[in-house]
């Protein structure tokens, strides 16, 4: 598995640790959601999680969900430069649902499931524009196993920057 997941892994692990719960513990809180077996694999980097799964994890440990990200160099979030494709990390990215829910392709549908998520915690439901926010496009890129400046070439890519934005 790439680097990322690891990274993601060992930081899953490293929460956990913290809040000194076992494997066995979160399956028992979880009311077996998470079961042990995967949830270790999760940490050892050897399974992917999606980022509805990532947040739900978030709730159980009871902390805010950039935290499960890593914390190391690699994880660091660049500034973009104006003029160069990508994210500003400050203003986040705007991106069109109409366009979003037009598409097939895989990371537009890990996409509008993450965007879906962000819809209902923000009670925003105008279904014609959504701004993912600095620690939602950490969490995001984190999953999808991209930096923050390739998810925004990638969602170039896929025409989804709102107009104006």
């Amino acid at each position: 598995m790439a680097a990322n997941g690891t990274h993601v892994g060992e930081r899953l692990r490293a929460i956990r640790r913290q809040k000194g719960l076992s494997l066995h513990d979160v399956e028992a809180r979880s009311d077996l959601e998470f079961k042990a077996s995967v949830l270790g694999a999760y940490e050892r980097g050897e399974r992917a999680i999606s980022v509805p799964r990532l947040i739900r994890l978030s709730q159980i440990y009871e902390v805010p969900s950039d935290q499960l990200l890593p914390r190391d160099g690699d994880a660091e979030i660049s500034l973009v430069e104006s003029g160069t494709s990508g994210i500003d990390i400050d203003a986040g990215y705007t991106i069109d649902l109409v366009r979003l829910h037009d598409l097939d392709d895989p990371d537009a549908l890990i996409l509008s499931r993450y965007a879906t998520t962000i819809q209902l915690e923000r009670q925003d439901f105008n279904g014609r524009l959504l701004t993912i926010r600095r620690s939602d496009l950490r969490v995001l890129a984190a999953c999808m196993g991209r930096t923050i400046d390739d998810l925004g070439v990638r969602f170039d890519q896929l025409g989804l920057r709102a107009a104006g934005a």
